[in-house]
């Protein structure tokens, strides 16, 4: 059998589903799987001895330039050569919807009740149902493995091995101590209400007295991990990374403490100590586990409606942060 995923972005969600490779290969060894997904998340996906063949789009280039939409639409089409027993969309969105149905014939998604855009589910052939607010491991798990006829159940997935991978790198071996816990703290993420201060991230590194090493994605991202490292002493600002370097210096590291973002979900794709503090979003994004715990605000988050100008991130204390990480080290 030979299917293809429609899993596009972003990297936090991309990782949350990569998780069921493992038992979409044990339930069915001799299954073939594709990977279609946006051409900046293709090092999240390189590595993983379950995928055959990684497809890359540009889907975000129409935004800027509305002829891209022939050429990517002839690049789908190439890839439907491939003659795919089963599609399955597991974005869930319009965009990703139309995606699968140029793939294949026979294409899995989710219920119009369990999306956003509930309108993406009429391309779908088997559809299938699970609540939009439920663990979004849990949703990408049953979206991936009901159409295949099994189940990947909580305990599957707690047991789950490492599916990240990376190629060695000497630029991650340098910044790492080895008389010291190396402790990466991951400050930004999509919006400023999601991200914790940065006075507190220099505040946790000067009780923790480790090696702290600040990964960062933007300018504005940059200039923050410079004022971290510039207002604590254990702190150092890393070069700018690849995704495969971030992913060896997480994997190698001793913690990850950062905002709900991707960088912090691949410590839980390798089986790596996370910390993930969260603030206008809901904890039902990840797994807690023994050594992935979070911190979460006061305030009530509705699943169907975040609230972007809910900055009560900002209000937890970094004695709530520091005492699991003391735990975990």
């Amino acid at each position: 059998m030979k299917i293809a995923i429609v899993k596009l972005s972003a990297m936090g969600d991309i990782i949350h589903a990569m998780v069921a490779l493992e038992f979409i290969k044990k339930h069915n060894p001799d299954i073939k799987i594709d990977w279609v997904v946006e051409n900046a998340f293709v090092p999240i996906l390189e590595g993983n001895p379950n995928i055959d063949n990684i497809l890359p789009v540009n889907l975000k280039a129409i935004k800027k330039n509305k002829r891209e939409l022939l050429a990517q639409i002839k690049l789908v089409k190439e890839y439907a050569k491939n003659s795919y027993d089963m599609v399955i969309d597991a974005q869930g969105l319009l965009k990703s919807s139309i995606v699968a149905k140029i793939l294949g014939q026979k294409v899995a998604g989710f219920s119009k009740n369990s999306i956003r855009e509930g309108i993406a589910s009429y391309g779908y052939d088997i559809k299938v149902d699970i609540p939009y607010d439920a663990n979004t491991i849990d949703r990408n798990a049953k979206v991936l493995s009901a159409p295949l006829g099994f189940e990947i159940t909580r305990d599957d997935i707690l047991n789950k091995k490492p599916f990240l991978y990376y190629q060695k790198s000497d630029k991650v071996d340098s910044l790492l101590d080895r008389e010291k816990k190396n402790i990466v703290f991951v400050i930004g993420s999509t919006w400023e209400s999601r991200n914790y201060p940065k006075e507190k991230f220099a505040k946790i590194a000067d009780e923790l007295k480790e090696n702290i090493l600040v990964v960062w994605g933007s300018e504005e991202e940059r200039l923050r991990a410079k004022w971290i490292e510039k207002n604590s002493v254990y702190v150092k600002a890393t070069p700018k990374l690849t995704l495969n370097e971030l992913k060896e210096l997480i994997s190698k590291s001793d913690l990850t403490i950062g905002n709900d973002t991707g960088p912090t979900h691949m410590a839980w794709g390798f089986n790596r100590p996370s910390v993930t503090i969260f603030g206008p979003t809901p904890i039902s994004r990840v797994y807690i586990t023994a050594i992935n715990k979070v911190v979460k605000s006061s305030s009530k988050v509705d699943p169907y409606k975040l609230d972007k100008n809910d900055f009560s991130i900002c209000e937890i204390d970094i004695y709530e942060i520091i005492k699991l990480v003391k735990k975990l080290l």
